[in-house]
């Protein structure tokens, strides 16, 4: 009854039970442009802690933007080890790799933007429309991408845990242990996860679901600003008991 009447009781924060400073990243999709410059920004700002800083990656690093090899080729070789990088898979990874061998689903994935990681590759010929050579397509993109970039793409985690906080592309589903988690809804759910109002004392820190803002809720946080189109790639830093955010576009000192 007190429930019908005053709505709601408010969920509270769960506490962080971290001892490192953690930046996490949204979909960068084929902005190394971006990358580049959010990445500048997190080393800037990690000079001002003796703590342990970690990076990790919400996934979707390629499709869309114009250099999905680039970023790739950045993620292997740029990153300070400092930073003990941790790469999540994204549902355009998902889509990336079953490409590679199952060319059927070709079409599913140019529509959306896989055509754009093909040409970073420097692969042009079969691509055109309905009429797209997927199974020459797909033998092409297996034979010129590099074997770091295919043990990348072998090697991604589904999610990753720190604390209270939970890691994954896309999201959880409500209700099951995290050990029981289907790969499947970490890369792809929405709906299920959007609608829910806690996850058993976890905050999930998330991309895949586009905002315009970052949104910093106690059970969960969203940092995918649609950076292939916005020019805002977002992470956040989980830092003890604070949040906040750095974006691209944003005024800083770097």
């Amino acid at each position: 009854m007190w429930r019908r009447i005053f709505g709601r009781k408010p969920v509270p924060r769960p506490t962080p039970g971290i001892d490192v400073r953690i930046y996490a990243v949204g979909d960068i999709h084929g902005r190394l442009d971006l990358l580049k410059e959010l990445y500048r920004r997190v080393e800037h700002d990690s000079r001002d802690t003796d703590d342990d800083c970690a990076l990790v990656f919400l996934g979707d690093y390629v499709d869309r933007g114009p250099d999905s090899a680039g970023v790739i080729d950045f993620l292997l070789t740029r990153i300070d080890p400092r930073f003990s990088p941790v790469f999540l898979k994204g549902n355009h990874e998902d889509l990336w790799r079953r490409f590679l061998d199952q060319p059927e689903v070709g079409p599913a994935w140019f529509a959306t933007g896989g055509v754009m990681t093909v040409v970073s590759y420097g692969i042009r010929e079969g691509l055109a429309g309905q009429s797209a050579d997927f199974a020459g397509v797909a033998a092409r993109l297996h034979e010129a991408m590099p074997a770091a970039h295919h043990a990348f793409l072998d090697g991604l985690a589904f999610s990753h845990q720190s604390g209270h906080y939970l890691f994954a592309h896309a999201g959880i589903r409500p209700r099951v242990p995290v050990e029981r988690q289907d790969p499947e809804d970490l890369m792809w759910i929405r709906r299920e996860f959007l609608g829910a109002d806690e996850f058993g004392g976890l905050c999930v820190v998330h991309g895949h679901s586009q905002v315009t803002e970052a949104v910093d809720l106690p059970h969960r946080i969203a940092v995918d600003t649609g950076a292939y189109h916005s020019g805002r790639l977002t992470c956040v830093v989980l830092d003890g008991e604070n949040r906040r955010f750095i974006s691209t576009g944003d005024a800083a000192t770097v």
